[in-house]
């Protein structure tokens, strides 16, 4: 698979000089579309034109940088690196990749999806302690 390096690039600087960062207001526990990108071998990538992807807010250092796990809806049973995670207000099931987690700046924010439930945010954040 091909993957599309110098159009995320022009959109990785769009999102650097970002200035509206200030009127981003989230929580842990809540999944935002957030730009993820393009990038290198089996880390997950975004998708679509703003490169694209679900994920959840385990911490929330200060208004610029978070802990962040990205979501997937393709379910894998029997796999201790996908958890399950139900969001408010969505209907697809969608799988945590604990395995990918990390930080990222606030300004890949784009859309707020919804909050995940206590019972999958607690699952996420245990078996994200077992892994490491």
């Amino acid at each position: 698979m091909k993957k599309e390096y110098s159009e995320w690039h022009k959109k990785k600087k769009i999102l650097n000089e970002r200035e509206d960062i200030d009127t981003i207001f989230f929580r842990e526990k809540e999944v935002w579309w957030t730009a993820l990108g393009v990038n290198v071998g089996f880390e997950q990538d975004g998708k679509g034109g703003e490169f694209r992807r679900p994920v959840l807010i385990l911490k929330k250092f200060n208004k610029y940088v978070v802990l962040i796990v990205p979501l997937t809806t393709k379910i894998k049973k029997d796999n201790k690196y996908y958890v399950s995670c139900l969001i408010t207000n969505d209907n697809l099931p969608r799988m945590a990749i604990i395995s990918q987690v990390r930080l990222i700046d606030t300004k890949r924010f784009i859309d707020k999806l919804g909050v995940a439930d206590d019972t999958s945010y607690s699952k996420i954040k245990n078996a994200i302690k077992a892994m490491l």
